[in-house]
């Protein structure tokens, strides 16, 4: 007759005994992968406590290491957070320059404004990091020179326009700030209302920009009694 076998993997006659207990082996990660994880979870911290609110402590914690790994691979929080910094303005200045493929110049200023609202809308953390202040901002870059470089796509745009309209294209870099400055901060301000919805956004942006430009004065003069 052959015995029942237990569930621990003794037969009945058998004193059971207990299992013994499993180690559980930890993945160790390499180093490419941790610091893509450092980067996700410092990109999070700095979203939503800003700079000088984040500590390596805190970064370090989340990733479930010590603090010498988070400054093995950045050189601290501010190493840290210029890499952050970089990636977000890559990001949104490859998508603004990258949406700009139509021929009429309205439809452009539609697919910029609808470029920078995607960005707010899919990378969220990402804009809220690069509209903060920040104490190394200086040498990370800032919101407004990154502004400053999606004008400067546009002022190409703009100058070809001025040229067959018969202005200056010599002030195109001047509408070109003019203009990326108003979605920008319009965009920011959308950033926590939400409302009304992206489209339609888009759609009064361009509405105050187009109709603006289409009676645009090739030279502007001033009706107030201040002349400089």
């Amino acid at each position: 007759m052959i015995d029942d076998v237990a569930t621990d993997g003794s037969t009945s006659g058998e004193k059971s005994m207990p299992a013994p207990t499993r180690r559980v082996r930890r993945v160790r990660m390499t180093g490419k992968e941790r610091r893509e994880q450092l980067l996700d979870i410092g990109r999070a911290l700095f979203a939503d406590k800003g700079f000088e609110g984040t500590s390596v402590e805190e970064i370090a914690a989340r990733a479930g290491v010590s603090k010498p790994v988070v400054y093995e691979h950045f050189g601290g929080k501010e190493g840290l957070y210029a890499v952050v910094v970089d990636r977000e303005m890559r990001q949104l200045l490859d998508l603004v320059t990258g949406a700009l493929t139509a021929g009429h110049p309205r439809e452009l200023l539609e697919q910029a404004a609808f470029a920078l609202l995607d960005y707010i809308e899919t990378y969220t953390d990402g804009f809220r990091i690069l509209v903060r202040d920040s104490p190394v901002a200086q040498s990370t870059g800032t919101f407004a020179s990154l502004i400053s470089d999606i004008a400067t796509q546009v002022e190409d745009i703009l100058g070809l326009e001025f040229k067959a309209r018969g202005f200056d294209p010599k002030l195109a870099p001047l509408y070109a700030q003019a203009l990326v400055g108003m979605v920008a901060l319009t965009g920011q301000w959308w950033l926590d209302v939400r409302k009304p919805k992206k489209a339609e956004v888009a759609a009064h942006l361009v509405n105050l920009a187009w109709h603006g430009l289409e009676n645009l004065e090739s030279k502007p003069r001033l009706i107030g009694h201040r002349k400089n």
